[in-house]
């Protein structure tokens, strides 16, 4: 298998025998939650792909293919920079990635962290360039699910008509938010969250400190767990709980204002940053009320509990669903105040017509 690749091994052998084979797909769409291993196991194909033309730099290549790693401190930090460009010089200058000349990665960018028409349009200007040593070029678009009706276009050029040494990774939370044309040219692999031991290997593999808090918060997304800032992640819990104890009638309204004021006076901080959080406390929920499961917030399993006896399932789904709506909605500059708000109030109104 893939070094230090953890879980999914069916994707994972079904792409080294493409190699082993010579048959390889032009397209590839790798789909899955986020930091579940899409856009490691497409460097580690290319890794080994490119490493066939010079067996003898194949670990100079692999690294520096990992060099385009979107979670390394020094790509966060370009990436977060750029957020602060005005739109007009991001367009002018895309944002990609090429450590090595015939490793090329795409990925969201700016405030609303959307891939644009620009950076698709470049990447089709640079498939045609030829390979710098052997047959192949590979290309990763990370979450192509984050762009517009724009940019997907300009990939579907592409993909109507690739070069014959393009390789060309998709990767995405939702394929079904990308254009069914994109899905029927490409070939489709479902990748599912890791199983404990899975996650226990991957955190032996990669020396996490606070392993078994960063398993239990990850939902088997080894990538989430690997890059998770715990104290961030506590503060944001805590203002999610907030949230959902006001919109359960558990904790009055004012009080939910009060907890609010430091996201809504942020500049940086987005609604959507929450959502983990939300979700995870969401599925603790269902847990206590289930009985069955582990918890992911078992040191605040108190308030889970007088929460989860208050609401039921479709108080649940709805949260689920007004929680989907955020990154959506903040990409139409929707302000955060205004939704967050319309969380509470909305599922209080639920709350109160079910008792």
């Amino acid at each position: 298998m893939f070094e230090n690749f953890f879980g999914n091994r069916t994707a994972a052998a079904s792409l080294e025998r493409m190699i082993d084979s010579g048959r390889i797909a032009q397209t590839i769409l790798l789909a899955g939650p986020e930091g579940v291993g899409k856009a490691t196991l497409a460097r580690r194909f290319a890794a080994r792909l490119l490493g066939q033309a010079a067996p003898e730099a194949a670990a100079e290549i692999a690294q520096r293919v990992e060099k385009d790693d979107l979670s390394l401190p020094e790509n966060r930090k370009i990436i977060e920079e750029r957020e602060k460009w005005p739109s007009e010089k991001r367009a002018e200058e895309p944002l990609f990635f090429a450590s090595h000349p015939d490793f090329v990665t795409f990925c969201p960018e700016g405030p609303l962290r959307q891939v644009s028409i620009q950076q698709m349009r470049l990447a089709r200007s640079r498939a045609q360039l030829r390979p710098l040593k052997g047959r192949w070029r590979v290309f990763l678009i990370d979450r192509m699910d984050r762009a517009g009706a724009q940019a997907a276009d300009a990939l579907l050029k592409t993909l109507e008509e690739p070069p014959g040494h393009l390789v060309l990774f998709v990767t995405a939370v939702n394929p079904f938010d990308l254009p069914a044309t994109i899905r029927s040219r490409s070939v489709v692999f479902w990748m599912t969250p890791l199983n404990e031991a899975e996650m226990a290997e991957a955190a032996r593999a990669m020396g996490w400190k606070d392993a078994p808090r960063r398993i239990a918060l990850a939902g088997g997304c080894p990538g989430v767990a690997a890059t998770l800032d715990l104290a961030e992640y506590e503060k944001r819990r805590a203002l999610a709980l907030s949230m959902l104890e006001a919109a359960a009638g558990a904790a009055g309204f004012a009080q939910w204002v009060k907890a609010s004021q430091g996201l809504l006076s942020s500049r940086t901080e987005k609604l959507s940053q929450y959502a983990p959080a939300m979700y995870g406390l969401l599925e603790d929920v269902l847990a206590l009320q289930s009985g069955s499961g582990r918890l992911r917030n078992g040191d605040v399993k108190d308030r889970l509990e007088k929460l989860a006896a208050r609401v039921d399932f479709e108080w649940v789904r709805e949260a689920v669903e007004r929680v989907d709506e955020w990154d959506g909605l903040e990409r139409r500059n929707v302000q955060k105040a205004a939704v967050a708000d319309y969380f509470v109030a909305g599922l209080a109104a639920s709350a109160r017509a079910a008792r």
